[in-house]
């Protein structure tokens, strides 16, 4: 049980420039509860003893970001460009990494569809996720699909809100299939708090950041730094039945003040911070 108020995870993309040994290191010495994997960061090499020095760090695993998570090419990962390639190395992530993260998600986008077509893309998305989902049963994990802001739309993703994600998700036929519900990409979503408690029990797991104008594809601030009404989105998700880890996930790329370039230890400290008065801030509204 954690000591805090709530479960605070820190994704691994929000320490870009630390090796996953630091990140795993450095969380549990700065008291955090859980950790966002992003496979991309493992030494292929020693991948099983990194996953397994987790758990024997204190930490819990909130979810995994595979190395390839979209269906459709997108900027972040282009290659492969095949949309059974693109599944396979799903499915591979899952088959390799599902041990050592019983019961976690496996955080997937749709990515975006080359002609644009978003028709299409929620029919592919839905009857690959069906198919996946039969995959990750088998091994013991979930699948969350996560809606991702306009500022991506035919860039990562073909959807932009939770209906659209919950409408894929219900398609898809698999119980095993949820929501990856990341604050800076829906707090824009109209009726974004109905939209929540529509999603109820399928959100698997959450993300919080905070914005600003973004001045490039990868410009998230520290929770409480921004707009974001994070005290009534919390609230909302509580209210939906959410008790798992609240993750931090911060991008900071190609922007003159990111992130990246300043003390991690101090981002996290500080990301701390502003999730425990968001958090304290929503009881009054519960």
């Amino acid at each position: 049980m954690s000591p805090h108020l709530f479960t605070l995870g820190i994704s691994e993309f929000t320490t870009l420039p630390w090796t996953f040994d630091e990140d795993v290191e450095r969380y549990a010495r700065l008291g955090i509860d859980a950790i966002e994997v992003v496979e991309a960061k493992l030494d292929d090499g020693r991948y099983a003893e990194q996953m397994q020095s987790i758990a024997a760090a204190g930490l819990i695993i909130s979810a995994v970001q595979p190395r390839v998570r979209t269906f459709f090419d997108s900027r972040m990962m282009p290659t492969p460009t095949a949309l059974d390639e693109r599944v396979a190395c799903l499915r591979a992530s899952i088959e390799r990494l599902a041990r050592f993260a019983p019961g976690a998600p496996f955080i997937t986008n749709t990515g975006a569809h080359p002609k644009g077509d978003m028709a299409e893309a929620m029919t592919v998305v839905a009857e690959k996720l069906g198919e996946l989902g039969t995959i990750a049963a088998d091994h013991g994990v979930l699948l969350a699909l996560e809606p991702l802001n306009p500022t991506s739309v035919n860039v990562e993703s073909a959807i932009w809100t939770v209906d659209q994600g919950l409408e894929i998700i219900e398609r898809s036929g698999s119980d095993t299939v949820g929501l990856c519900l990341d604050f800076w990409n829906v707090w824009q979503n109209a009726g974004i708090e109905g939209a929540i408690a529509r999603a109820g029990n399928r959100i698997f797991t959450v993300q919080a950041s905070d914005w600003r104008a973004p001045r490039s594809f990868a410009d998230r601030i520290v929770p409480g730094a921004g707009v974001i009404p994070l005290d009534r989105l919390i609230a909302a998700t509580r209210k939906a039945g959410y008790d798992k880890p609240w993750v931090v996930e911060i991008f900071s790329n190609d922007v003159a003040d990111s992130l990246y370039e300043t003390d991690l230890e101090s981002v996290i400290q500080q990301s701390r911070a502003g999730m425990t008065a968001a958090w304290q801030a929503s009881e009054a509204l519960l």
